[in-house]
């Protein structure tokens, strides 16, 4: 059994407070945005690893919002927020490193995914699309 170091994740609204203020840590709350998935769709939340650091969590389904649409800005994805868990509004454009957009695991939840840190660092981006 191979053994994955996680990151402290939080929350889009953590990661928008630490931007605001000074840098905040905090461990991940789930608000139960995701509770209502088949646990097939738990697993693959739990499943997906960053894919420049294949040994680090892109964190979980409590620290992922939805983004469900993107743009291409020259050579990067620029995901737009759709339900920032109240935080962050819809229309919010991220920009995604190329390094962080997850590609190998397909996307069982009919959105996409971004995952944020507590210092707004992108995690792992998954565009909408399915498995």
């Amino acid at each position: 059994m191979k053994l994955h170091r996680t990151l402290p994740c939080i929350t889009a609204a953590a990661a928008v407070a630490v931007l605001a203020q000074a840098p905040l840590t905090s461990h991940a709350r789930d608000l139960g945005q995701w509770g209502d998935q088949p646990s097939s769709v738990r697993q693959w939340f739990q499943s997906l690893m960053q894919p420049d650091n294949p040994d680090m969590s892109c964190c979980g389904e409590a620290d992922a919002s939805e983004a469900d649409t993107f743009e291409v800005d020259g050579d990067h994805y620029v995901a737009i927020m759709t339900d920032g868990k109240g935080v962050l509004p819809p229309g919010t454009r991220i920009a995604v490193p190329n390094q962080k957009m997850k590609w190998d695991k397909g996307n069982p939840t009919g959105h996409g995914i971004i995952f944020i840190g507590g210092r707004g660092e992108v995690f792992c981006y998954v565009a909408p699309g399915g498995m």
